[in-house]
């Protein structure tokens, strides 16, 4: 029985020793485990994680940190590839950034520990009625005990808010940065459901960011924010003193009826569509509104009187400018200059090949592209961002996109690409039926897009991003004339096609989603971006002579009258072809409407509705996939004589052949 007692007594002095509020709250519970002199195994250490509170990309290791004792899982770092699927839920604070950028290096401490103390902090804003003064007292951070399982209740920050911290980085994912109009680092940009609200434009320290957060919750949820914020820790700080007061209370009235009607505010602003600007020759319905005018846009009319800058003229010198991974990011990414750039290394037998004519080449275009060059054995980072894999490699950049350049590398083909390149990636020019017209006679093959007044800025921007990748293939313009929509039967719009030798091929959209589909629209084109009987060169060999026969000229430029009319001799022929397989198609397909037509009336006679249904489902389709095309091309035999006659065993010099290669 005293045994029974004196436990008893020694339960009920450690429950009252366990229960005990603590008055300081320096003072921690005494672990059970001590009490009842239990050994227990030394916790294990915890990765420091983001070195001096790097983002993830900039991280010596990607483990989880610890806040307040609490361990923090590593910030989100974002996919460009997957961007709009990432951010589709909720808030997200991103911040834009480049490795190689000093703000964005000095900045990462802040930002990161602004996202631990934010991950931890328990909101605890009581019912949904909470008032402004509930908020005050409710404790601003997670208490020590807390466990990481609690941040994935309703009660945690992020579940409450529906907020969370991400960061991009802009060099690995320059078209994702350059889609959301990134043009300086750091860049902090708030998104509500994939929806762009606003960019963050305050003071880049603690105060400054914790700022616009505070601001942002309290829209979020009405009257939940302590009215005088609280206690900040310093960046790169692993804890913090909980329910202290801060240094400097917020500059903001906090209470419910002002949250709320900024949280509509807010709401409107997100749910009201953005107006895109009108693009060039882009007609738009008008009709008359009411005009207010205020300061903001008084201000803003002034800001746009302003005389604009001297245009910078590209490429002063002549020369090729080694670029350092800062240059880069400063020069390449961050602008909408063109830039035709070079990555290297010096003991390359290819790049010190290349060195002469790349030299020559810049000095080619001097006052017309900027010319770069990248040392990759000094720069390897950079080259592992382009995704450069062998050496050299040549880029053509305009802002957050490039295409590379897999041509012949002498002085003509480098100048040529050049020129084509920057006429190709300056936009899609306008044009009307006379300038068309003169196109036609040094193009051999121009895509067109017509459109109207009801194609939607959406369309345009689709229709720019094909641009870049039709550099060294062929043109592409927009127009809106009737005259060329009368020539070539345009009904529908937005439309495009592809003009060969004034022969059109049309890109056929089922759907108006489908003429904004970038991928489905390159495959088209590249599908019919040669030429009717284009030249046979190293670079489109393989495009020209894969899966197919082909009828290919074997042509002396040496005589320039016999090579002009076997030039027109082979394309006469090329479109007779055309002719008859467009013939023997147009007939395929009008035996099987036909076929279709006497079923569907023979089970009308039968009065059988179950054939009747199965002969109207029929669908008239006539696949190419099963059937070897045919194709037609020209090769210089002189140029080529040594592969030609080592290949086909023919020489030019004896005259001109025409043979039919299977490659297959």
């Amino acid at each position: 029985m005293r045994s029974i007692i004196q436990t008893a007594l020694f339960i009920f002095v450690l429950l009252s020793t366990l229960a005990a509020p603590y008055a300081d709250s320096k003072l921690q519970p005494q672990p059970v485990e001590d009490i009842l002199g239990i050994q227990t195994a030394a916790p294990e250490p915890v990765d420091a994680g983001a070195a001096a509170g790097a983002t993830n990309s900039e991280a010596i290791s990607e483990a989880p940190t610890t806040f307040n004792a609490i361990e923090v899982p590593p910030m989100k770092e974002l996919d460009g590839d997957k961007f709009d699927e990432d951010v589709k839920d909720g808030y997200w604070f991103v911040k834009h950034y480049s490795p190689y950028c000093h703000h964005c290096i000095a900045i990462a401490p802040t930002w990161q520990t602004l996202y631990e103390f934010y991950y931890v902090r328990s909101p605890r804003p009581g019912d949904s009625g909470a008032t402004a003064d509930m908020a005050q007292t409710s404790k601003p951070l997670a208490s020590s005990t807390q466990s990481a399982d609690t941040q994935t209740s309703m009660n945690s920050f992020q579940r409450y808010y529906n907020f969370r911290f991400a960061s991009l980085d802009c060099v690995a994912f320059g078209d994702a940065c350059t889609k959301h109009d990134i043009k300086a680092f750091p860049t902090f940009t708030l998104y509500k459901d994939g929806l762009f609200i606003k960019k963050f434009d305050g003071a880049r320290d603690m105060a400054g960011l914790n700022h616009f957060i505070e601001e942002t919750l309290e829209t979020i949820r009405p009257g939940s924010r302590p009215k005088d914020g609280f206690k900040l820790p310093e960046p790169g700080a692993k804890s913090v003193e909980t329910g202290a007061q801060p240094d400097v209370p917020l500059e903001k009235d906090k209470n419910a009826v002002a949250g709320a009607a900024a949280a509509v505010k807010q709401k409107e602003k997100a749910a009201t569509p953005a107006v895109a600007p009108v693009k060039q020759n882009e007609k738009v319905a008008t009709k008359p509104t009411e005009v207010t005018t205020t300061k903001a846009s008084l201000q803003a009319s002034k800001v746009a009187e302003k005389p604009t800058k001297p245009k910078v003229v590209p490429n002063p010198l002549g020369t090729s400018v080694p670029l350092s991974a800062e240059g880069f990011q400063k020069l390449v990414t961050t602008s909408q200059d063109p830039w035709f750039i070079k990555f290297y290394v010096p003991w390359c037998h290819h790049c010190q090949a290349l060195a002469p004519n790349w030299l020559q080449m810049s000095k080619e275009l001097q006052g017309k592209l900027n010319v770069g060059e990248v040392n990759c054995d000094t720069e390897p980072r950079l080259c592992k961002d382009v995704r450069v894999k062998g050496y050299p490699t040549i880029h053509f950049f305009r802002g957050g996109e490039r295409v590379e350049y897999d041509g012949l590398r002498g002085l003509g083909d480098l100048v040529s690409y050049a020129k084509k390149a920057l006429d190709i990636g300056s936009g899609v020019k306008y044009v009307d039926a006379l300038t068309f017209k003169e196109m036609e006679e040094t193009e051999e093959v121009i895509f067109v897009y017509f459109y109207d007044h009801a194609t939607t800025s959406e369309d345009f921007e689709a229709l720019e991003r094909l641009t870049l990748s039709l550099i060294g293939h062929a043109r592409i313009v927009k127009t809106d004339s009737a005259l060329l929509a009368e020539r070539f039967k345009i009904s529908t719009w937005p439309r495009l096609l592809v003009s060969r030798d004034g022969r059109p091929t049309y890109y056929n959209a089922l759907a108006p989603k489908d003429m904004r589909d970038f991928r489905q629209v390159l495959n088209w084109m590249q599908s019919v971006w040669l030429p009717i009987v284009p030249e046979l060169t190293a670079s489109n060999s393989r495009e020209i002579m894969d899966g197919r026969y082909v009828v290919l000229g074997i042509l002396n430029r040496e005589r320039p009258e016999d090579f002009l009319l076997d030039k027109r001799e082979i394309k006469n022929a090329a479109l007779e072809w055309m002719d008859k397989q467009m013939h023997a198609f147009q007939l395929e397909r009008q035996e099987m409407r036909d076929g279709k037509q006497l079923r569907i009336e023979e089970a009308e006679d039968r009065n059988d509705q179950r054939a009747l249904r199965a002969a109207k489902s029929i669908r008239i389709q006539i696949g190419e996939d099963d059937k070897k095309q045919v194709g037609f091309g020209w090769v210089d035999g002189v140029f080529w004589q040594r592969w030609i006659r080592t290949t086909y065993g023919i020489d030019v010099r004896e005259g001109e052949r025409v043979i039919i290669n299977d490659e297959d």
